[in-house]
């Protein structure tokens, strides 16, 4: 079986090399160098490619199947390395890395756009009564709670209760924070009626930020209290650390700071000056529509760009961490899922 295993992925990417420039297989690994930021964000386009969200479950299946024969050293003849990595990509896109179940289609990483796009249109609407803003904030916030969850490292178990609490936590602190901004701008007198306008278009992204840090830490809470996985260069798990789930929420909130940016700041500088376009002005009802594809075309660049800053698989120097991992091992890294 050895020996089968060890020919099976060199006949696979000696078939791939006469028909694609599809790099040699590496069963759970990136197809793309995590070592750089260019690589990273190839690999994650890769991780939110929206036509995942429509691999059937028989294919799913097929994918499955075909990475657990490489990984037996049963796979067929004429298997090449790009149907190896389109298989790791769909069981990647829909099947979570701990715990290898299904991700509810909306909180997968390739549907955040797609499903948070139209949220994203309404959070920029302008002339917001206080109604509205705290329904906008209140969606955006409920998505983005059950995308960290979906998403989180999923090592340890995390009671339900936990996912409330979070919930909460994250909800009440963005619609305080986006209300308590509405108000101020309002009760600014020395601003003109258009001077007000355009700071309330850029209310949502500091509220969001705020609420994006409140959210991960909130909804992740148990890995700072239970400590995640950590595995040697040979995926053995070395311990659970308390100290690299810091690090993983710190990453993890890092890029929640960094996505709303060009979502919520980009699209109001943009509008602001397509609106005063002839074609917008003559026909309004294109706003609406216009703004939507702005909106789209942010959100599709921001995403690779924020979860692109960090490897999801993080690296960190054992010395780092607590004693007793330090000596379980004599590796001088380990690595852990960060979560996305």
């Amino acid at each position: 079986m050895a020996d089968t295993a060890t020919t099976a992925p060199a006949a696979a990417a000696s078939a791939a090399s006469a028909s694609s420039d599809a790099p040699p297989f590496q069963l759970g690994k990136p197809r793309f160098q995590q070592t750089s930021f260019y690589g990273r964000f190839r690999h994650f386009l890769d991780i939110i490619d929206p036509r995942t969200l429509f691999v059937t479950e028989r294919r799913l299946r097929e994918a499955v199947q075909l990475l657990e024969d490489y990984k037996h050293g049963t796979l067929r003849p004429g298997v090449t390395n790009e149907q190896l990595w389109s298989a790791q990509k769909i069981k990647q896109a829909i099947l979570h890395p701990d715990t290898n179940e299904k991700i509810f289609m909306p909180f997968r990483m390739s549907g955040y756009i797609p499903f948070g796009t139209p949220i994203v249109v309404g959070l920029l609407l302008p002339n917001q009564t206080l109604a509205s803003t705290i329904f906008w904030q209140w969606l955006n916030q409920s998505h983005n709670a059950c995308v960290n969850y979906a998403n989180r490292n999923a090592t340890k178990p995390s009671p339900a209760s936990k996912f409330i609490q979070g919930y909460l936590g994250a909800v009440i602190s963005a619609v305080s924070i986006a209300v308590g901004l509405n108000v101020l701008v309002q009760k600014a007198n020395k601003f003109t009626p258009a001077t007000r306008l355009l700071i309330q278009r850029f209310v949502p992204f500091p509220a969001v930020a705020s609420a994006n840090i409140c959210n991960v830490v909130l909804m992740r809470y148990g890995e700072l209290e239970e400590g995640i996985d950590v595995l040697d260069s040979d995926g053995n798990l070395v311990g659970s650390s308390k100290i690299a789930a810091r690090h993983a929420l710190l990453e993890t909130a890092l890029t929640r700071v960094v996505l709303p940016m060009p979502i919520l700041v980009l699209p109001p500088i943009i509008m602001s000056m397509l609106e005063k376009t002839a074609l917008l002005q003559a026909r309004p009802r294109l706003l609406l529509p216009v703004q939507s594809l702005v909106c789209l075309a942010a959100f599709g660049l921001a995403l690779p760009l924020a979860i692109s800053l960090f490897p999801q698989m993080s690296e960190i120097e054992t010395s780092q961490l607590e004693p007793e991992i330090a000596q379980a091992t004599s590796s001088r890294t380990v690595v852990y899922n960060k979560g996305l």
